[in-house]
């Protein structure tokens, strides 16, 4: 996609085709969300995240209307959470979030953590038939580890095209990437600039230094050149646009791997309590 001479770089996964980088939106609503869409749009954005928990789908509902995209030249993901994995619960949470969006259908539709308490063998035909629906035009997972994410797969009689989890340099999911290649699924990231904590890393300031750019598009372009869709959530306008302004430089293997090396054993910054195992 180019938008403005700039080229949006996309995944395609199992029939979808996925923006590289999107506007994740938690923790954002009112006229801080409504801005951000709005820079984000005018800066080429055509992806944009959200999730009943966020409680702001409304509000982006009606940021991107104003915005003055056309619905089908951007890509719509909400979520299904936890507590609402039984067939029914799904069905009505993903009705619930198009009525709130404003719209007739998602791009992408994401399980937003698997519930232990409720079977797998339940939720994904469950979701399956979302897509059936025509409530979804895909279908997907999110912090799903390796062994949760075939099992998933496994269940489905429709192509599961993402699976979205916590990445960034301080977290190492190289068996993660391996499945999700294995299976054409596409790896999306979220808290990809580690929550703001890796932006004063100095390996990534020195990088940053030597090719004129801001630590955070260094970290964004790691992302981009593994192959992974990244969701950097922010209501700065500068910033907003500074992150997806990183398609004209690249960095080296070299690079790429002093920045791999930054991952250490506790990086893992989202852990919530109902989660019983990241294996």
């Amino acid at each position: 996609m180019t938008y403005d001479g700039q080229t949006v770089p996309s995944i395609i996964a199992n029939g979808a085709e996925i923006p590289q980088i999107g506007l994740g939106t938690w923790k954002l609503d009112g006229e801080v969300l409504h801005a951000a869409v709005q820079a984000a749009a005018e800066a080429g954005y055509r992806h944009f995240d959200t999730a009943p928990r966020y409680e702001n789908e409304a509000a982006l509902g009606q940021a991107l209307k104003d915005s003055g995209l056309d619905r089908d030249g951007y890509f719509l993901t909400t979520k299904v959470w936890f507590t609402d994995l039984e067939p029914a619960a799904l069905i009505a949470s993903a009705e619930a979030s198009l009525r709130r969006l404003g719209t007739d259908r998602v791009d992408l539709l994401l399980i937003h953590w698997p519930n232990p308490e409720i079977a797998l063998e339940a939720t994904i035909p469950a979701l399956c038939e979302a897509r059936r629906r025509g409530l979804t035009r895909h279908i997907g997972v999110s912090n799903f580890p390796p062994r949760l994410l075939e099992k998933a797969i496994a269940l489905a009689d429709a192509p599961l095209v993402a699976d979205q989890c916590e990445y960034h340099p301080r977290l190492d999911q190289s068996e993660l990437l391996g499945t999700c290649r294995k299976n054409g699924v596409a790896f999306v990231s979220y808290g990809p600039l580690g929550s703001g904590t890796l932006l004063a890393d100095p390996v990534i300031g020195r990088i940053a230094g030597e090719k004129g750019r801001t630590p955070g598009q260094v970290i964004l372009r790691w992302h981009l050149q593994q192959g992974v869709v990244a969701i950097p959530r922010s209501s700065n306008p500068g910033r907003i646009a500074q992150n997806i302004q990183i398609t004209d430089f690249s960095l080296s293997d070299s690079e790429m791997a002093e920045i791999s090396g930054l991952a250490t054993p506790d990086g893992r910054i989202f852990n919530p309590g109902w989660v019983k195992s990241w294996d």
